[in-house]
């Protein structure tokens, strides 16, 4: 709570009692609104939940007689709106906002709020905790390298946090009710000096960020709030994905916890290597075996592509073993809609056995060929 929001907020009409009621009548009527309100009495029901907030909070600060000693005389001393001089405002008077009287603005020091520190334990300068975002959960699949290039839906089954079924995400035991944390005022952020120069806020660690504390904690989440919960969700995962990609999935992470929004999902997906086909970034890559005459003298081929027609790579006399050829738009679906090439490379083959025929015909190509020393060049450049 902020400096203001002890101006604003009536504790006395939130629990519906007189400002000089005793306090077993304050007690009294802090237990009647707190089994009316209570999220076990009213599960799912966000306006409930917050009124049982609002009973929780007033009586942690009216059941204390120190704290509402100094409730009463702020509020006497400044009212319960907005502090109003006399100025040239409607009726005669201007109104300040609370905001400018306390110094709460964003980059403003100093006003009221530093003044009453004291008073409010420094929570001039705390901002609400509200509500948390679900964590966020990780998990994997695998694919073939079909799947991953045409894309596919996969059913994935995750475990994940969500709202204890057994307190309804309260974390205490059934039939009690947790307290606002009282080092924090239930705003579930602390602020801590560095060196009286800085101030650094974060969550609160009694609580936790939580904003309430449990006394008597679940003994099915021990006061966490939070429980496990496994299902299964239908996933899509894109065409052209690549092994060890990982892709994020907004929102489809574990469910926050008081109307906060819900984590992302991290897939990891694994994709399996084809006998075939190979990739680099968005080509496909290929290898074709070449026979030595269709090397030497040139040949028209049929290449397979993946998951289309077969086409027709003309290959052109005297090629070397290794030479890599371009088919463009057989390759990798890309995010525009555009696919990558199919980069396929020759292999010429040698045969490891030769009938007597075969073997006559290339002793008379040895014979014809008159390359000359194909190896001396390496010689005369390792003399170099």
């Amino acid at each position: 709570m902020s400096n203001a929001d002890w101006l604003q907020k009536d504790f006395y009409k939130v629990l519906g009692v007189s400002k000089d009621a005793s306090t077993e009548e304050i007690k009294k009527a802090y237990r009647k609104l707190a089994r009316e309100s209570h999220p076990d009495s009213n599960p799912g029901d966000a306006k409930a939940e917050e009124r049982f907030k609002a009973v929780s909070e007033a009586h942690q600060v009216l059941s204390d007689p120190k704290r509402r000693k100094e409730y009463d005389q702020t509020r006497s001393m400044f009212g319960s709106g907005g502090f109003q001089p006399r100025g040239t405002g409607r009726g005669g008077t201007t109104t300040f906002d609370l905001g400018d009287l306390f110094g709460s603005r964003t980059g403003q020091e100093g006003g009221l709020g530093d003044l009453l520190g004291d008073i409010f334990g420094g929570a001039g300068r705390r901002t609400s905790a509200g509500a948390r975002r679900g964590a966020d959960v990780e998990t994997e699949t695998t694919l073939s390298f079909d799947q991953s290039m045409t894309g596919v839906t996969v059913p994935l089954r995750m475990t994940s946090e969500g709202a204890c079924p057994a307190c309804s995400g309260t974390g205490a035991r059934s039939g009690t009710v947790p307290k606002v944390c009282p080092t924090c005022q239930g705003t579930g952020m602390q602020t801590s000096s560095e060196g009286g120069v800085f101030a650094l806020t974060e969550p609160c660690r009694a609580c936790r960020g939580r904003g309430l504390v449990v006394e008597d904690p679940c003994p099915a989440c021990h006061g966490s709030g939070r429980g496990t919960s496994t299902k299964t969700m239908q996933v899509r995962i894109p065409a052209g994905v690549k092994d060890g990609q990982r892709i994020r999935l907004r929102g489809k992470g574990a469910p926050g916890e008081g109307g906060g929004p819900a984590g992302d999902l991290y897939v990891q997906v694994h994709v399996r290597a084809h006998p075939l086909f190979g990739r680099s970034g968005d080509n496909l890559t290929l290898t074709v075996p070449l026979t030595f005459d269709e090397a030497a003298l040139g040949a028209e081929i049929t290449v397979p592509t993946l998951g289309g027609p077969a086409v027709t790579l003309r290959i052109p006399a005297g090629t070397p073993n290794g030479r890599t050829f371009r088919i463009r738009g057989r390759g990798v679906r890309r995010k525009d809609g555009t696919n990558g090439d199919l980069l396929t490379t020759v292999e010429v083959v040698v045969p490891t056995k030769l009938n007597d025929e075969e073997r006559s015909a290339v002793e008379a190509l040895r014979g014809a060929v008159d390359g000359g020393d194909v190896r001396a060049r390496l010689f005369a450049e390792a003399g170099d």
